[in-house]
This record gives C-alpha cells, sequence and structure tokens, in this order.
C-alpha cells in the first residue's frame, strides 16, 4: 500500500494542482498537510513582529477554503503547529510514507528544509511541481544557474514561450491515511472576519478572476496600473497569486480568452509583462538563495544604510515629513495592500531619504504585506536599493515629483491623513542626546 504527503505551502487550491494529479494516481492513501510555521509569529532581527494581522487573516481564510475544497474530494486538512522538518519527521516516523508532494519554492529556507527532508528520508520518493510559475525549468532557453542578470534580457528569452494550459479540478482524491499525532490536527472551521476588500481562498481567488476579465479593465491596465488607490485600477490579483490559491497560468489563460474576443493592445500585453515580473524572480530566489538578504545583495557592495531606531519606527508607522509616504504606510498598515507605485515611493524614502538598511523596509513588508512574496518581496528592494537585477544601480524617487504626478490634489493623502506628522524627524541624535526643536 502507497501512502502519500501533499505538502502544501504557497498553493492552497485544488485546481490547477498538477501534484494533487499526481498523488491521486500514484497513492492509495494521501495526507494532506500544511505547516503553520513558528518563524510566522516570532520577531525577526529587523525589529518585525512575524505575520500582521491582515496577514494571518488572508493565510487563514485561504486555509479554511482549502480545507472546504479537499473535503469535497473525500479529504482532510491538517495543519501542524510546528515547523516541516519537525512535523514531517513526526509523520513520517508515524505512517509509513512512500510519497511526498510539494511544489517548488523559489525561498532560500524552504529549500534548505526540503533538502534535509530529502536526506533524513532517502527512502521516500520526493516529487517536486512547478505550479508556482508561469514556466517549469524545462521549457526555459537556460539552465538556472545562468538566469539573465536583467529582468529585461530574461523577459525577451522566455515571452514567446508557451504557457501550459492550467489542468482541471480533480474530481476525487485517495482517502486520508490515519494516524494520531497531538500537534497535527484536522483544520478546525473557524469563524473567519471577512471586513475586507480581500478574502483569502480559492472561491474568492476565482470570483476576482472572472469578474475582472469580464469588464473592459484589460485595456485601460496600462493607462491605470500606476494609480495609488482604487480597486478598478490594478488586477488585484497579487495577494490570491501569493497565497497560492490562484496560478499564473490561469490568469494567462483567461488574458488569452480576453484577448482572442477583445483584442489585445498593449495594456493587455503590460498585464503579462508584470507576470513575467513575478516569474523572473521567482527564479530570482531560486538562483541567488540567501544572497537574496545580504546588505550588499547581488552586487556585493558596501551599502550606506545604517539602523535608526526612530526613523524605522517613524517610517512604519507612516510619521515622516513626506505626506505621500506617510498616507501609503498607513494603507498598508490597515488593509496589508498597497500599489506597486506606493511601494517604489516608500522603498526610495526609506533608503535614500532615511538612510536606512534596505532590509529593514523588506522585511516590514513582510510582516505586513498580504500579497508577500519572497523573490519579488526582497528582489524588488534590491532593485531599489541598486544591488539586485536593476543595471541603472538603484531607483532615487522625487518625492515632490511623485507627488505631483500621482497624487497633485492630495486626494489619497488626505484620505489616509498622510498630512498629519511630527514636525521634527529626529528626537535623539547619533550619540543619543536629544535634539530640541527650534523655536
Amino acid at each position: 500500500m502507497k501512502v502519500g504527503v501533499m505538502w502544501f505551502g504557497e498553493d492552497l487550491r485544488c485546481a490547477d494542482q498538477d501534484m494533487l494529479w499526481q498523488a491521486a494516481q500514484e497513492v492509495d492513501h494521501l495526507v494532506c498537510l500544511y505547516c503553520d510555521e513558528p518563524h510566522n509569529s516570532r520577531p525577526s532581527r529587523y525589529a518585525t513582529q512575524g505575520m500582521s494581522m491582515n496577514r494571518r487573516r488572508f493565510l487563514e481564510q485561504g486555509l479554511q477554503s482549502l480545507a472546504q475544497q479537499l473535503e469535497a474530494l473525500g479529504q482532510t486538512l491538517f495543519i501542524s503547529a510546528m515547523d516541516a522538518v519537525t512535523s514531517l519527521n513526526l509523520l513520517l516516523n508515524e505512517v509509513p510514507i512512500s510519497h511526498l508532494y510539494r511544489n517548488h519554492h523559489g525561498g532560500w529556507y524552504e529549500q534548505q528544509t526540503l533538502k534535509r527532508i530529502a536526506n533524513q528520508f532517502p527512502d521516500v520518493r520526493i516529487h517536486i511541481g512547478h505550479d508556482l510559475s508561469l514556466f517549469r525549468p524545462s521549457q526555459l532557453p537556460f539552465e538556472i544557474t545562468e538566469l539573465p542578470v536583467s529582468f529585461s534580457k530574461f523577459r525577451r528569452l522566455v515571452e514567446n514561450i508557451d504557457v501550459l494550459s492550467p489542468l482541471p479540478a480533480l474530481e476525487e482524491l485517495p482517502p486520508k491515511a490515519l494516524f494520531t499525532i497531538q500537534k497535527i490536527r484536522p483544520w478546525q472551521t473557524l469563524a473567519v472576519n471577512e471586513n475586507s476588500a480581500f478574502t483569502g481562498g480559492e472561491q474568492a481567488a476565482m470570483d476576482q478572476l472572472s469578474d475582472y476579465f469580464s469588464t473592459n479593465l484589460p485595456s485601460l491596465y496600462k493607462e491605470t496600473r500606476n494609480k495609488l488607490d482604487g480597486w478598478e485600477n490594478s488586477t488585484k490579483f497579487s495577494p490570491w497569486l501569493a497565497q497560492g490559491s490562484l496560478s499564473a497560468r490561469q490568469i494567462k489563460a483567461s488574458l488569452d480568452v480576453y484577448e482572442r474576443d477583445h483584442g489585445a493592445s498593449e495594456s493587455t500585453y503590460w498585464i503579462y509583462f508584470e507576470l513575467l515580473w513575478r516569474e523572473y524572480f521567482h527564479w530570482y530566489a531560486t538562483r541567488y538563495g540567501k544572497q537574496l538578504f545580504l546588505p550588499g545583495g547581488l552586487s556585493g557592495k558596501q551599502t550606506q544604510g545604517s539602523y535608526y531606531a526612530e526613523r524605522f519606527r517613524k517610517w512604519s508607522q507612516g510619521n515622516t515629513p513626506y505626506p505621500l509616504v506617510n498616507a501609503c504606510m498607513k494603507q498598508l498598515n490597515q488593509t496589508g495592500f498597497m500599489s506597486n507605485r506606493g511601494r517604489q515611493i516608500v522603498a526610495s524614502c526609506l533608503i535614500y531619504e532615511l538612510g536606512i538598511d534596505w532590509r529593514y523596509g523588506a522585511a516590514y513588508f513582510e510582516e505586513q504585506l498580504i500579497d508577500y512574496n519572497v523573490g519579488s518581496n526582497w528582489g524588488n528592494w534590491q532593485y531599489i536599493a541598486g544591488v539586485g537585477a536593476d543595471p541603472r544601480g538603484g531607483r532615487h524617487f522625487n518625492l515632490q515629483k511623485q507627488t505631483e504626478q500621482y497624487d497633485p490634489n492630495h486626494r489619497f493623502i488626505n484620505k489616509w491623513q498622510g498630512g498629519q506628522f511630527d514636525s521634527q524627524l529626529d528626537s535623539v541624535d547619533a550619540a543619543d542626546w536629544p535634539i530640541y526643536p527650534h523655536p
């Protein structure tokens, strides 16, 4: 009798899920497992506190949706409060597991975890899928170790590759394997708060995909994508993509149908262009591993940023001398989301105006963003800081010009109360002596 484990991560869905299809064909019993890693709830070295309430809520909604989808297929979602290595050690010693199914994750921590499990259990067949990306490695015209050093080069090489069609949803799965481990328990239905623009899970993801492509918004995307606010000004797919309740292939398939019915345009191409950016950072994280988190990034050069606790706190709270930055940060703290333009603006401010090590900003985004993705988040911060994939060596934005261009009437600033801040940025100097305000 063959027993498999489907180890879920950032792929909380049943549709377009090759690993589930393989499991259905290969094993007699299946354990569906999600490990709620303890580090997600612990303070980090960058003065952040683990997942924010917004990010936690979105995750729990996604898990609840996945549990319901699996239940309809005769399965049960098990949740472990332990890290993946400990969880799988206990499970593999309790149950005669023969197969382990896992989608490739670009993160250094996730890759090292998988290597440890492979070394500890050499008799278990580990199947690695690629349902977190548009392309499988075999489709790419280069080895991952030869990943182009800039997005432009990457895009030119891959944009005409055919994207595989999404897999249909399964109709049934093998029955669950029976076991008793105290800290690995079936998902318990929660009264999940849905008072938010974003609701996690596969059904909400499918609703957004259908709703967006049933309008003419894809034909206007390039004109509106840089706006700081407004539900209809961008696709809003990124939270569900990051959670894996929606796949990049599903978006591309819907985009293809839209272009067939309404015509292709620069705007519809730009939606694919953004998917390719996400794809680049997926393989970027895979290729560069822990370099994603080093102060000098890929460049290895010394960066000028330091850590000013008071400045970082004020930036995080939206209490700087820059109203547009404040508005963006308050939006992030309240909703767990920020426009792409806003992210670039606040990152530039932290690095160049406030002189803070870019990694503190990346870590704060990791804490807050409901669409957090390790490659996209840390790769984009490296890009702005000039230590990553940007051939221009960094992006320093003029905050006054950004305000004039994207919020000339201060509607966004006023909505999020960006104009309310302490007039004095620093209350102490480098030696921790008080700085008194000018009379």
